[in-house]
This record gives structure tokens, C-alpha cells and sequence, in this order.
């Protein structure tokens, strides 16, 4: 187990490493620059200005003194607004993470109990039904329903209102986020239910006379929990950053916002710090499902 956990701590690091490297050097390879679009810089301002954030010297050397920084703790400072990075990405991370985490707290719990009642009721109306919302549901697009939301509830019914940071409402930005990966988990969770329902211990539990509750709950569903757990890792890291485009349909000043703003405005020290922060969040949230694994099922090794 230790030296299962120490070569995943490492293929997370080398993990961190390439994606930072691809960032950097690809972010770098896009012409312009992050001074290149001010109007009222300049040439002599601007050359300042590189040089002030070493956008002067060459791209590798820029790179180590990058890495050299972050490994001290210093993410550096915003090359449009002059803040502090860290600072400012706490700061969105704690609305992301906010509107993130209940999405998929309630896409995985809802989305679980669809699939058990979709597998338990196969070809009846209650498992048609499940079936036709998450097909609509994996096919229409985050940015699509977040529009027809924000059209429906916000604009014509006004039953819900305006996202504003005085007055923040939650509810649609968390309907847009939670009905993919709910309907996906749906999907899931009952084909899943159907394999290991259709398994020789289900059959020998049920002919043994176990009770019926006994062994849906803690034989049938907790192993068909690993595919789940597979797909809810990543997910889970993915939606904590919160969805770019949701978030900038309703004006949310979290994380995923911010990175599409930085993107558009070549702010290539927020483009580093979210992409790594992203980055840890997946190595940690696979490394958290693969411990998960052997809860679920005892009989799984690791080598």
C-alpha cells in the first residue's frame, strides 16, 4: 500500500510537471503579449514592463525562473491588475467551490438514486422516463441550458434573480452544472446495477433467502459503485473550479471566469496558476478514488 502510495505521488508530480511545461511553452508560442493590446503604452513603457516580469528573456529561461518562484511559494502577480495570484485565486476558488461542490454533492446523490430505480424497474415507465431525461440531459450542452435558464427564470419569469455579490443565488448555477453530470452518473449507476444484479452471488444470496433490501444495498449497489467512483474522481476536481462558461453566463467571479478572462487578456501567471491548481486537483482526486476502491471492495490489491 505505502509503495502503491509513493508511485502515484510520484506519477502525480511528473503528471504536474509535463502539463505545466505544455502550458508555459504553448501559452508562449501564441503571438502578442499581455502588453501588446494597451492603447496608451509606450514602447519604451512596454519594453519596462517585460523586463519588470522577465518577459524579456527567452522562453526556457522564463520558464525556470517561473518554477524557481513557485517552488519558494510565490505564484506572482497578475500581469493586468497587478494583484497577488494566490490571493486573488483563494479568494474565486471559495465561490467555485461553493457552487462546485453542491452541484456534484447533488448530482451524485440524485443521480445514483435514479440509476438504482431505473435498474430496478427495467422496462417499466419509471426506468423509460429516467432514461428520456438523462438522454436529454447528456445531450444538451452546460452553456445551452445555462442561457435557457437564465432566459426562462431570470429574465421572463423573474423567479429567480440576477447573480449579484450582494445578493448571490445559487439555484440556477447550480442546475446548469449538476444535470450533466447527474444524467451521466444515472447511465451509469444503472448499467452497473444491471451486471451485477444479473452476477452468480446475487442469485446465491437471493436463493440463500436474504432479504431483498440486504441485497440491493450492500451486496448489488456497493459494487457497482467503482465504475461510479471512477467517473465521480475527476468530475469532482473538474466542477470545484467551476464551469468557464457557466460562470461567465452568470457573471460569477469564480475561478473558471477568471481563467477565461486571463486567457482573452494573455495574463500568463494566471494562466499558469490555474492550470497547475487544476492540474493538482485531478492527480489528488484520482489518488482519493483509487484509495476509495479498496473501501468499496476489500479484494482489491494494489501493486
Amino acid at each position: 500500500m505505502a509503495k502503491y502510495f509513493i508511485k502515484r505521488v510520484l506519477l502525480a508530480v511528473l503528471s504536474i510537471f509535463i502539463v505545466s511545461v505544455i502550458t508555459f511553452f504553448v501559452m508562449n508560442l501564441i503571438p502578442g503579449g499581455p502588453f501588446n493590446k494597451e492603447k496608451a503604452t509606450s514602447p519604451e513603457v512596454q519594453r519596462a514592463l517585460e523586463e519588470r516580469y522577465n518577459l524579456d528573456k527567452s522562453v526556457p529561461e522564463q520558464y525556470v525562473i517561473y518554477v524557481k518562484n513557485l517552488l519558494h511559494g510565490d505564484w506572482g502577480v497578475s500581469l493586468k491588475t497587478g494583484r497577488d495570484i494566490w490571493t486573488d485565486m483563494s479568494s474565486r476558488f471559495k465561490i467555485s467551490a461553493k457552487l462546485g461542490g453542491t452541484a456534484a454533492f447533488f448530482a451524485i446523490i440524485f443521480g445514483i438514486i435514479l440509476g438504482s430505480i431505473a435498474a430496478l424497474t427495467r422496462n417499466k415507465w419509471p426506468d423509460r422516463l429516467i432514461v428520456f431525461l438523462t438522454t436529454l440531459g447528456t445531450a444538451m450542452p452546460s452553456f445551452v441550458l445555462a442561457t435557457l435558464l437564465l432566459l426562462v427564470f431570470c429574465l421572463k419569469l423573474k423567479w429567480v434573480p440576477v447573480w449579484s455579490t450582494s445578493n448571490p443565488n445559487y439555484v440556477l448555477p447550480i442546475i446548469a452544472l449538476m444535470v450533466y453530470p447527474l444524467a451521466y452518473i444515472t447511465r451509469l449507476t444503472k448499467t452497473s446495477m444491471l451486471d451485477t444484479l444479473g452476477q452468480d452471488y446475487i442469485r446465491t444470496a437471493r436463493a440463500k433467502g436474504v432479504p431483498r433490501n440486504k441485497v440491493i444495498f450492500l451486496h448489488a449497489l456497493r459494487n457497482a459503485l467503482i465504475p461510479v467512483i471512477t467517473y465521480v474522481g475527476p468530475m469532482i476536481a473538474y466542477i470545484l473550479t467551476g464551469s468557464m462558461v457557466v460562470e461567465n453566463i452568470f457573471t460569477i467571479g469564480g475561478l473558471g471566469s477568471a481563467f477565461v478572462t486571463s486567457i482573452t487578456n494573455r495574463d500568463y501567471t494566471m494562466i499558469m496558476a490555474v492550470t497547475i491548481f487544476l492540474a493538482c486537483l485531478m492527480v489528488i482526486a484520482n489518488l482519493i478514488t483509487d484509495l476509495l476502491y479498496k473501501l468499496v471492495d476489500p479484494r482489491i490489491t494494489f501493486n
